[in-house]
């Protein structure tokens, strides 16, 4: 993985939350993923950033959805993940867990349900 391909720590957040929930990811269902599972706030505002940075790399394309069936009811801006993005989030894994392989942290992981 060169330089420009690296991702930082909210790209892989974002790109494992698009991987989890598939065509529901959309901003609000992005940034509910990251808090839920990695207990991290985060605001609306650096998950669309995030999103055009990933997407500037390859990494993620868009569609909009059909107007929600509500007065007044508008599209959502989904986001999907692209082979490239898979690639990249699958390499960034592998290069995490090497650096972390053998490592004793002194603490349990608690996983969220």
């Amino acid at each position: 993985m060169t330089a420009r391909e690296t991702l930082g720590e909210l790209e892989l957040y974002v790109l494992v939350a698009l991987a989890r929930l598939g065509d529901e990811a959309y901003g609000v269902t992005i940034r509910r993923e990251i808090e839920r599972r990695a207990r991290r706030a985060t605001s609306m505002g650096a998950v669309y950033a995030t999103l055009g940075r990933l997407a500037d790399k390859g990494y993620v394309t868009f569609h909009f959805s059909e107007p929600l069936p509500v007065r007044g009811g508008r599209s959502r801006k989904h986001a999907l993940l692209t082979a490239a993005g898979r690639r990249a989030l699958r390499d960034s894994v592998r290069a995490l867990d090497g650096m972390l392989s053998g490592l004793e942290l002194g603490f349990t992981s608690e996983r969220p349900s």
